[in-house]
């Protein structure tokens, strides 16, 4: 074979692969469009459809918290008679912050009425000095433990009040018996005029 015939055949032969190769990657793209679909412009309510068909589901919100309250008394005056009643307040109960109702309730009302209550004549016959040294509630019966700045001062009068504030308070925040102590030892006498209290504390502690 003459050279010049072999150089053709070898030019024809490399013409002929890459016509081939040519041909072989069209058909390759023409069928990867055919089977994706050709890349059309998205339109935003399309887009925004999509986006949402791949967003995960909002988790739904936690169930409402339901409230719970504290009755508290202190004194006002009924509106209609212009005497003095027991005035029950409500006191938002947090049991993150106090794992025991009756102890917060007695805390409350140690800590005296609002600013706001106060403005509407709503008060207090416990003296500012009066802390609460503890509230133990055990299986069968509750201690409030107070300190000797509840029975100080103020009177028979304001000692009756206060005694009652304080029954009225722990027999609507507990079913259970509770006792009264100060400083440590259950109360038998209050204040200096000698207010005799039976105990469990209720409604007839001080009738003597």
């Amino acid at each position: 074979m003459k050279q010049n015939e072999r150089i053709f055949i070898g030019v024809t032969v490399v013409i002929m692969v890459a016509v081939c190769a040519f041909f072989g990657m069209k058909y390759l793209y023409h069928s990867d469009a055919t089977a994706n679909g050709p890349l059309l412009p998205v339109s935003e309510e399309e887009q925004a459809q999509q986006e949402k068909e791949v967003t995960p589901e909002t988790a739904p919100k936690p169930e409402p918290v339901e409230k719970v309250y504290v009755t508290v008394y202190f004194i006002g005056q009924d509106p209609a008679s212009k005497s003095e009643v027991y005035k029950a307040v409500k006191r938002e109960y947090d049991k993150t912050i106090d794992g025991s109702k009756i102890r917060y309730a007695v805390k409350s009302l140690v800590a005296g009425p609002t600013s706001y209550e106060k403005s509407k004549g709503v008060y207090s016959e416990i003296p500012s000095g009066t802390n609460v040294i503890s509230v133990n509630e055990q299986a069968d019966k509750v201690i409030v433990n107070l300190n000797a700045a509840f029975e100080g001062g103020g009177g028979t009068d304001s000692t009756y009040k206060r005694l009652y504030q304080l029954i009225k308070t722990v027999k609507r925040n507990t079913d259970k018996p509770v006792y009264l102590y100060i400083e440590g030892q259950k109360a038998d006498v209050i204040g200096g005029e000698g207010i005799m209290i039976t105990q469990p504390l209720n409604e007839n502690s001080l009738d003597g």
